[in-house]
């Protein structure tokens, strides 16, 4: 069964916005993760499981608002006991590991649209659809918060340079988009 992405009729390649008269390296970058698995494991109450034990794909879990990554694999946190996993490799038998006593696991990977954004002027992007104070977080950071009434995952991936990926329900992909994309428009960006 092929996977068809919840913007393949939106995001379209180019220049748009105020691009005109600057470097084209300096615009703000957007684009479309996809292709991507995404799992939500959840560590039942009752499980006597502890989490500095816990890592998959020789990624640790994390705690707090935090994040940890290698090449593949990317897990974040979403609350106490509950976390993202997401891995451009299949991660299936890794997740056989965990116990179903001790955790529920879900694959999500059609469940979310995800949003790439890249350049200097992300965080005033962010600014004009979100209250959360996104210029006190840093590479590693994550957050869920809203952006123009749409609940939304936040993860800081890199500062040098800006990159973060924005992470929303599938049903809500192509409003998120267009809010994405229309709060760029200022700055001048470039699709990907």
């Amino acid at each position: 069964m092929s996977s068809i992405s919840s913007l393949n009729n939106v995001h379209k390649k180019g220049l748009f916005g105020e691009f005109q008269n600057k470097n084209e390296n300096n615009l703000i970058k957007i684009k479309e993760i996809k292709n991507i698995n995404l799992y939500q494991l959840v560590k039942f109450k009752n499980s006597k499981k502890n989490i500095s034990d816990l890592k998959i794909d020789e990624v640790r879990f994390t705690e707090n608002l935090k994040t940890a990554s290698n090449f593949n694999t990317r897990v974040i946190w979403m609350g106490p006991d509950n976390w993202y996993v997401f891995s451009t490799k299949n991660i299936n038998e890794e997740l056989k590991n965990f116990n179903t006593n001790d955790f529920a696991i879900t694959d999500i990977s059609h469940s979310r649209s995800i949003i790439e954004i890249e350049g200097d002027m992300i965080y005033e992007v962010l600014k004009k659809g979100t209250p959360l104070d996104v210029s006190k977080l840093k590479e590693g950071d994550c957050a869920n918060t809203i952006y123009n009434g749409i609940t939304i995952t936040l993860d800081f991936i890199s500062n040098n340079p800006n990159i973060i990926r924005i992470f929303g329900l599938r049903s809500f992909g192509e409003s998120l988009h267009h809010s994405i994309t229309d709060a760029c428009l200022e700055f001048g960006y470039k699709s990907i």
